[in-house]
């Protein structure tokens, strides 16, 4: 892997990352946070891709769009699953 691909990677994280915690309302992720988001999105929507069309080629704004599509699904199942809902404390 050659560090540009690298840098590639992480700027796709982030986009697609703070794009969908936007959409799915868990705003207070952090930058490493956001960043591990979109770059499980990046593998959960390749993978999704992958099947559906295994030789399709996309660019720079495709691999934001796929990323974004799985960082959204990602955080859909943790939001349904209860994590980062925040707690009341009864007080």
């Amino acid at each position: 892997m050659e560090s540009h691909d690298l840098v590639a990677w992480v700027v796709i994280g982030l986009i697609a990352g703070s794009l969908a915690s936007r959409l799915v309302e868990m705003r207070d992720l952090g930058c490493l946070a956001t960043l591990a988001v979109g770059v499980a999105g990046a593998i959960i929507g390749g993978a999704i891709v992958g099947r559906l069309a295994p030789d399709a080629r996309y660019g720079f704004l495709g691999s934001i769009v796929v990323a974004f599509i799985g960082a959204s699904l990602f955080l859909a199942v943790l939001r349904l699953l209860g994590v980062g809902k925040r707690r009341s404390r009864g007080w």
